[in-house]
């Protein structure tokens, strides 16, 4: 059997879908949350379908899913009126209701959301072919990053419990709310990337809009009903439809105070000049990345492997913190290469729902043609592509390719290819890597393989001036959550970590007066009164 037919194979018919995987109907999504209710929708819909293609008599096709709603202007704009008027100014009961029944609300949320689990978890697979195995880790992750979110808060309002008396003033110092928040995640990390930004947003007393990613909507529907009965009215609304004909009349209103995407900074840059006070706007944005590998003559080349493959292939490359070119010592080229290419051909490759699968179809339509695209660039300006069938396709599915030795005049030497292709860069001087970084327009991460201490240490001095975070002898990642998570340059705007977020979403606000015996009595009966959600010495457990 050739390699295409084995790729061929990998795509069931219907009747071949294992059972506990299977969806029972198509999820037609006829509702949207908007001002506390779900309201109907009759209008045009948008068609989801899988990147997991069934074959047919007529060939392959991909699995239709279910549809959503393709709202328009006016709705987008019915729901930021309900948001506006949830926040009413900081007035609303939302953003003025004390810190414990906000948490309340949310563990409420969480419970709710528990108990779907199961769906969501299977419309992550459907939607946008992960495996199983991580779209249950990215659920549970989730819900491991609200409960973090919420211990946080309790600890930062313990901390804020006490008064700070300075110079004959006497102050308490707390975080309060931004206003409205516009929220839109990504599609390759749909649930968990989006709840990093919109649970810390509405936690700390913001209302939101909530427009989730092109692939990766429906699996936010069985969760709305847990925002509509554990929030107030018009805290949370989702606004669906094409972003380039809803989201530029919000911004145009002025009346977003923050703005939140994970997503390309081409997009986030023209999203922020249309809004008209653009001081008065706060944006938390993840963006692009094209993460370096630097494997030295000093490196563990079997670690480096293992560690390339990872980070470069996990989730088929669609990740924002993964590896997308690797700069590997011409001394060390031919026994990296030969040892990657082993490696990747021993990854299970399949339908997202098979035991221990690594690669499996990808959810954007277009992603293999411009894979194909970078890869026949570089070969037409030199390169090869290493592995036995790399960049092979069929339909929605692209076997990874090895691509070496890339040079400056390449698509995949600065575009982010965002899939299954490995550019390998030769280098002899470690100099050619470090202004490869300076001169790039991204700056998230790096990752350095030697087991050269002076070596080492020679390139963390300049590089993490130049990207955010710089890994010894591992791939690049996101996690642990507790760990700041940002970018320079066109990467990322604000800080997002568990704490971090909880302060991006949140502006520090005191009440001071000065000391003296009136004042002191004052202070002493609000707070003994407990009239005042802000000024309270009450202490979170």
């Amino acid at each position: 059997m050739s390699f295409q037919e084995q790729l061929q194979e990998i795509f069931v018919t219907e009747a071949e879908i294992p059972e506990a995987y299977r969806l029972q109907e198509e999820l037609n999504q006829k509702t949207y949350l908007s001002n506390g209710e779900m309201c109907n929708w009759t209008g045009d819909v948008h068609t989801v379908l899988s990147p997991i293609c069934i074959r047919t008599a007529t060939g392959l096709e991909r699995k239709v899913i279910g549809t959503y709603p393709l709202c328009g202007p006016e709705e987008a704009m019915a729901s930021l009126d309900a948001a506006v008027a949830a926040y009413n100014n900081g007035r609303g009961e939302w953003p003025t209701m004390s810190v414990a029944d906000r948490i309340s609300c949310v563990e409420q949320f969480t419970r709710q959301i528990i108990a779907k689990k199961d769906e969501v978890v299977k419309l992550l697979m459907w939607e946008i072919g992960k495996s199983h195995g991580d779209s249950v880790k990215e659920f549970d992750r989730t819900v491991e990053y609200i409960y973090a979110t919420i211990d946080a808060l309790k600890d930062i309002d313990r901390h804020s419990s006490t008064f700070t008396i300075e110079q004959g003033i006497v102050a308490q110092i707390r975080r309060s709310p931004l206003g409205v928040v516009l929220c839109m995640g990504p599609f390759n990390y749909p649930l968990n990337e989006t709840f990093t930004t919109l649970i810390p947003a509405l936690i700390m007393g913001n209302t939101i809009l909530f427009k989730p990613p092109k692939h990766g909507t429906l699996l936010h529907y069985p969760l709305l009903e847990a925002f509509r009965t554990c929030f107030p009215k018009g805290v949370v609304n989702t606004i669906y439809g094409r972003g380039n004909q809803i989201i530029p009349d919000l911004m145009k209103s002025g009346q977003i105070n923050v703005l939140t995407l994970i997503g390309s900074s081409k997009v986030a840059n023209e999203l922020k000049k249309l809004h008209p006070k653009v001081n008065r706007l706060r944006a938390i944005l993840g963006l692009d990345a094209k993460n370096a590998a630097i494997i030295t003559q000093h490196a563990d080349v079997k670690l480096a492997i293992q560690e390339t493959l990872l980070g470069s292939l996990s989730f088929n490359g669609q990740r924002c913190t993964a590896l997308k070119i690797i700069f590997v010592h011409k001394s060390l080229a031919d026994e990296f290469l030969k040892g990657l290419a082993e490696a990747v051909a021993g990854l299970k490759f399949g339908m997202p729902w098979v035991d221990g699968v690594s690669l499996t179809p990808l959810p954007e339509p277009q992603k293999p043609a411009y894979l194909k695209e970078c890869i026949d660039d570089a070969v037409a300006h030199g390169a090869k592509v290493i592995n036995e069938n790399g960049g092979e396709t069929v339909a929605s599915f692209v076997y990874p390719a090895i691509v070496y030795p890339v040079n400056k005049d390449m698509k995949l030497y600065e575009e982010e290819q965002f899939g299954p292709v490995i550019p390998v860069v030769p280098f002899e001087d470690l100099e050619e890597t470090i202004e490869y970084l300076i001169e790039s327009t991204h700056g998230q991460q790096v990752s350095i393989f030697s087991n050269d201490d002076d070596e080492i240490a020679s390139l963390i001095d300049p590089l993490v001036n130049q990207v955010s975070r710089v890994n010894i002898n591992c791939q690049c990642q996101r996690g642990p959550d507790v760990f700041p998570f940002t970018g320079r340059k066109d990467s990322a705007e604000g800080t997002l970590s568990v704490v971090d977020a909880l302060r991006s979403f949140s502006i520090r606000s005191l009440v001071a007066t000065k000391l003296n015996d009136k004042n002191k009595q004052l202070i002493n009966e609000i707070v003994n009164s407990n009239s005042s959600n802000f000024l309270s010495t009450k202490y979170l457990f």
